[in-house]
């Protein structure tokens, strides 16, 4: 009865932790596996990237805010016009696979994230930051080179 106790006690102690001060301490994988693993769930709907600072860097996050308000100001379709974290409007995530590499310093990461998305196997280059809210998305390369960054025209 004593250790159900205090399991019971430390998974309220987990909870009463705000969820922010959690993310701060996880890793940079942590972070990825965060936003990638749901795609693997049939039926998931993608990430809500529209919440850009729960997920990117804050250059990237206003860029994307901007770009959203201005978009539909106008009626439009966004630059952005389908999913950032997997290159794709449409996805069967089959696999993912990570390689991550932290720098010296360790407030810079890169990682490799591979994935079969219906069929088709897809590397992803993905640049994070770490910010006093946590590990954050600083820009994803995809096919052919394209980056989320040169989309909003960031340097």
């Amino acid at each position: 009865m004593g250790k159900r106790l205090r399991r019971r006690t430390l998974a309220l102690a987990l909870l009463a932790v705000p969820i922010a001060a959690r993310a701060q301490s996880s890793t940079a994988l942590d972070f990825l596996k965060s936003i990638y693993e749901p795609y693997k769930q049939a039926g998931f709907k993608g990430q809500p990237y529209w919440e850009t600072e729960r997920f990117f860097a804050t250059e990237l996050a206003q860029a994307i805010q901007r770009d959203l308000q201005e978009a539909k100001k106008r009626k439009e379709v966004p630059t952005l016009d389908g999913d950032p974290f997997i290159d794709a409007q449409a996805w069967s995530i089959a696999s993912i696979g990570y390689a991550v590499s932290t720098g010296s310093i360790g407030s810079h990461a890169a990682a490799v994230v591979t994935l079969t998305n219906s069929g088709q196997p897809r590397q992803l280059a993905v640049f994070l930051i770490r910010t006093p809210r946590g590990w954050r998305i600083d820009d994803i390369v995809g096919r052919g080179g394209s980056s989320l960054r040169a989309l909003y025209k960031l340097r």
